[in-house]
């Protein structure tokens, strides 16, 4: 497995890192140059990460689509007693 994805990985962590130790408008741009690194790294990932990485978002996702509708009100009770 070749590992050359994680060149513009480690490069997005470092340029986010900077971001958040800086206050500079120099901030922002490298805050943008990250997220491409980072864009960038997933694109080159190799096939079993990037199931890895799906499965794990759609974990998380499920996860928290059910705890947000057990706190949502019902709306037929709202309507029903009007």
């Amino acid at each position: 497995m070749a590992l050359f994805f994680l060149v513009p990985l480690c490069t997005a962590l470092l340029t986010g890192y900077l971001v958040k130790q800086s206050n500079d408008e120099i901030a922002y741009i490298a805050g943008v140059f990250g997220f491409i690194c980072f864009i960038l790294s997933l694109v080159l990932a190799p096939w079993q990460i990037q199931l890895l990485m799906l499965v794990a978002v759609l974990i998380t996702t499920n996860k928290l689509l059910s705890k947000n509708e057990y706190q949502l009100p019902n709306t037929t009770e709202k309507e029903s007693r009007r």
